[in-house]
């Protein structure tokens, strides 16, 4: 099975470097969000579906910031598949893999990137058809070191890895220097605090400092 992620999509993630992960509050706040962001060259974000105002933040990027790639996470349900395919949703991940949820994106043409963590996993998400995946918990379970040896042996099908978890300005270069590796997850860029106060230049700190790193990666 082919990818459902189109190479329109997968060179916007990479060329982003980064994406933005952010848990809204409120609806409200996600615009001039995303406005900053793109500012600072990230152009990818992931709107985490753990509040209520997710989905609407979701449609509000969509139909406001059409320049952004706006996709989900957090998806833990067919349910959550179906409204955030229906909400515009450009891609969806999760921290686990579930093959319901998997198959059901897939059915929907929600492009998905399950969460895997262990060799079995992977070779699950193979089965699947899945070319794209999320490493998570990433530091926690070994970091850059640990995901190189995980999917050596599976390095000739071209798979790809989003790490998400522990990342920061300080190791994030690491990760990106893999060729296995189009961008990371970043949730220091915009964590739950700032977005609240609404302290956008805080976020522009944050994204700017982490687009210095993936510009000066590319171009070595």
């Amino acid at each position: 099975m082919e990818s459902l992620f189109s190479q329109q999509t997968l060179d916007r993630i990479e060329k982003s470097g980064v994406i933005a992960v952010l848990v809204i509050d409120v609806a409200e706040h996600v615009v001039p969000l995303a406005k900053a962001l793109l500012a600072c060259g990230i152009e990818t974000m992931e709107l985490t579906l753990r509040t209520d105002a997710a989905l609407e933040a979701l449609r509000r990027v969509r139909s406001e910031v059409p320049d952004m790639l706006a996709g989900v996470g957090t998806v833990l349900s067919t349910d959550q598949v179906d409204a955030a395919a229906e909400a515009g949703a450009e891609f969806a991940v999760s921290p686990g893999l579930n093959p319901d949820v998997v198959r059901h994106a897939q059915d929907a043409g929600l492009p998905f990137a399950p969460g895997v963590m262990t060799p079995s996993e992977v070779e699950a998400a193979i089965e699947l058809g899945c070319r794209e995946l999320k490493f998570f918990p990433a530091e926690p379970s070994g970091g850059i070191k640990y995901l190189r040896t995980m999917y050596a042996p599976y390095a000739h099908l071209g798979l790809q890895f989003i790490p998400l978890g522990g990342i920061n300005a300080d190791n994030m270069a690491g990760y990106l220097f893999d060729a296995a590796v189009p961008a990371i997850g970043g949730s220091w860029i915009a964590p739950r605090k700032l977005i609240r106060s609404e302290n956008w230049s805080a976020v522009i700190d944050n994204a700017t400092d982490a687009r210095r790193i993936v510009k000066e990666l590319r171009l070595k």
